[in-house]
């Protein structure tokens, strides 16, 4: 596993937990979401590998639906503002999404 991988593979581990917990805090300011953000960029540029960018693509985009949707659904349930979590996964996956995508984009465009 290459540098790069390893980073990127700390950085989504590291966003996700903090996802969780920054969810389950309500009263996080909006700094820490561009910190999720960037390390949403992160894993976007150095966790994935060509051969994985179908997979990702194709998770990342139920996650960013679930995740959008399911906010909606349960954020009521008592004793965890659920919603708030998915909102903080959603500031992860987009823009590793995204940036993923692009990337893809430009290796299909080469060919």
């Amino acid at each position: 596993m290459g540098k790069g991988n390893q980073i990127g593979g700390w950085a989504f581990l590291i966003g996700v937990l903090l996802a969780l917990i920054f969810g389950l805090f309500s009263s996080i300011g909006s700094g820490w979401v561009w910190v999720l953000v960037i390390i949403g960029l992160i894993v976007g540029v150095l966790n994935v590998t060509e051969r994985e960018t179908g997979s990702f693509l194709m998770s990342g985009a139920v996650l960013i639906i679930a995740s959008a949707f399911g906010g909606d659904v349960l954020g009521n349930v008592a004793y965890v503002d659920l919603e708030n979590v998915f909102n903080m996964l959603l500031a992860i996956f987009v823009p590793a999404t995204i940036v993923v995508a692009i990337k893809h984009s430009f290796a299909l465009a080469r060919n």
